[in-house]
């Protein structure tokens, strides 16, 4: 279970949450909006090298090599 990073479109409030999957939605502590994903901090591969283009994007990578 992934801890991902959000940010409200509504307030601008952003915040971490613990969810399951990737693409599961998540919803602003502060207003209950539905919150957008935050792509911030580096992002690495399965093998723990650094991806030459990585989105952070799973679900339209063509995988991690």
């Amino acid at each position: 279970m992934p801890i991902l990073q959000y940010r409200c479109p509504q307030c601008g409030k952003e915040f971490e949450e613990l969810v399951q999957k990737f693409d599961d939605p998540a919803y602003c502590p502060a207003c209950k909006a539905k919150a957008e994903r935050a792509w911030s901090g580096k992002m690495f591969s399965a093998t723990g090298t650094k991806p030459a283009h990585c989105s952070g994007n799973c679900k339209t990578c063509g995988g991690c090599k």
